[in-house]
């Protein structure tokens, strides 16, 4: 893939560089934009932390980072360039004399990206820290990740916090999702060829499905992801954004808030799921010992330091429905879970069935095309089409199959290397583009829709039903489509070696 350099220069400080996300993702991605000559000669990277270390530790650890985690032998000619940026600076974060340590590594003639790689209870803390220092100006873009809150009331306390220092101009959201090559090619697919465009609605669509499947557990994280959930942390913001994007109308230009103004009409014209209607149109599943790829794992309950009577949700389907002229009548099917067999995330569209079926030797109901758009493991793009099968026959019958016609960015761009999601907004944030970045108005609207299913929950207090690891999740999640005729899509798609 063909990117733009960022240009201009910038001090990139990595506040929370010694946590996880920054050694997996971040400074490997750093890394691969240094490898692809998209950083500026000027530009720097400060990391932040509050533990005592040389800038000569500093830099052996994020070396360290990246022969674990860049997926490649590092190469020493990039290396030697990277580690020339690599500057350390020791911040207590939530103590605003500590933030002077900052100023010998910033210049006010570059940039400064601030990337809040830390939790968010703690979002407001720097952003006093840095306004005490004086440091703060319109040029300072600020990256926060997710999650922005734990609903609506603590999502606007965040949003408040940081909106103290930072216009909305200055605030990058980040959701890795949006970064992904086959989300980004979303929109080229739809308004860039006339037959998507023309049939994107409820004339031709049956329906949509959204799966984000995990076969990992919770990965040590009991402590969050108890008090998360598999809504809040996958829902609330992943599958919403694809949601957004698959539905959006056409924007006016491919301007940020362009973009963003279609993405919000999608999340304002969800159908409120509430006490009345949540029983009908939502699953939530608490995953039990089994096995998942021929490996015996524990259940959600008996995993390290669980609580063996949470009724927390591991796994969520849910049928919606967008009131719009565009999509009324046509359910978006949202799966997303934890132990499920495979690691797999894809939108599929299944177009409407033919009126009239001509070919009833070969299927007494033709089945419908479907345009399935892979996000992972194997980013690409299927459509499965109806085929003449070659050949004669002494009847003259026209046998038919289905067939599928395979993009896989991998095959097709065999030459490229597919950045990872994290290098492509790294890239957009140095060079100011939101278009790829989640705004306040959209994360309060996820939320509120979002809440609405949670106090449902709640006052049901129904535990969630159980479902073996291993398995596609509880046995009501087939019922919540097949009650309609419908069934999930399960992709046979495997990243090739």
């Amino acid at each position: 893939m063909v990117m733009d350099s960022s240009f201009e220069a910038c001090d990139f400080v990595l506040f929370g560089t010694k946590g996880d996300l920054s050694r997996r993702k971040l400074l490997p991605s750093l890394y691969q934009l240094e490898k692809a000559g998209l950083l500026h000669p000027d530009t720097t990277i400060v990391g932040v932390a509050r533990q005592e270390l040389t800038s000569e530790d500093y830099v052996e650890e994020v070396k360290n980072a990246l022969a674990e985690f860049a997926g490649e032998t590092v190469c020493e000619e990039t290396w030697g360039k990277f580690k020339e940026r690599l500057a350390y600076a020791q911040i207590d974060m939530k103590d605003i004399a500590s933030y002077a340590a900052l100023e010998p590594h910033v210049n006010p003639d570059r940039t400064m990206v601030c990337y809040l790689a830390t939790p968010p209870a703690i979002y407001g803390d720097i952003c006093r820290g840095l306004h005490g220092c004086n440091i703060i100006d319109s040029s300072v873009r600020l990256v926060l990740e997710k999650p922005i809150g734990h609903d609506l009331k603590s999502s606007k306390v965040i949003n408040e916090q940081v909106a103290e220092y930072f216009n909305e101009s200055q605030i990058y959201r980040i959701d890795h999702y949006l970064g992904k090559e086959t989300v980004l090619n979303l929109i080229a697919l739809r308004f860039a060829n006339s037959i998507f465009t023309t049939n994107w609605d409820h004339n031709c669509i049956d329906h949509v499905q959204i799966s984000v499947a995990e076969s990992v557990g919770i990965e040590g994280r009991w402590g969050y992801f108890d008090d998360a959930g598999q809504m809040r942390d996958m829902v609330q913001n992943h599958l919403l954004q694809i949601l957004s994007l698959v539905a959006m109308e056409p924007p006016a230009n491919l301007n940020a808030d362009s973009i963003r103004d279609e993405k919000l009409k999608v999340l304002k014209a969800l159908r409120p799921i509430n006490a009345s209607n949540v029983n009908d149109v939502t699953v939530r599943g608490q995953y039990t010992a089994g096995f998942v790829k021929g490996k015996e794992v524990p259940g959600y309950l008996e995993e390290d330091d669980a609580n063996t009577v949470s009724k927390t949700e591991t796994f969520v389907a849910i049928k919606a429905e967008i009131d719009n002229w565009r999509w009324a009548g046509v359910p978006f099917y949202l799966r997303t879970g934890k132990r499920l067999p495979t690691k797999v995330s894809e939108v599929v569209i299944y177009f409407k069935r033919q009126p009239h079926n001509l070919f009833t030797e070969s299927f007494s109901a033709l089945p419908p095309n479907k345009l399935v758009i892979r996000l992972q493991p194997d980013e690409g793009v299927e459509i499965t089409v109806m085929n003449k099968v070659p050949g004669l026959t002494s009847s003259g019958s026209m046998d038919l199959q289905k067939s599928k016609l395979n993009l896989s960015f991998s095959e097709e761009f065999s030459d490229d290397r597919i950045p990872d999601a994290y290098e492509k907004l790294l890239l957009e944030v140095m060079l100011g583009n939101q278009a790829l970045f989640v705004r306040r108005d959209e994360i309060e609207q996820a939320w509120t829709w979002v809440d609405s299913i949670l106090a449902a929950w709640r006052t049901s207090n129904e535990p969630p039903e159980p479902y073996q690891a291993g398995t596609w999740g509880p046995v009501a999640s087939i019922g919540l489509l097949a009650r309609e005729d419908r069934s999930w899509y399960e992709s046979k798609i495997t990243k090739k070696k």
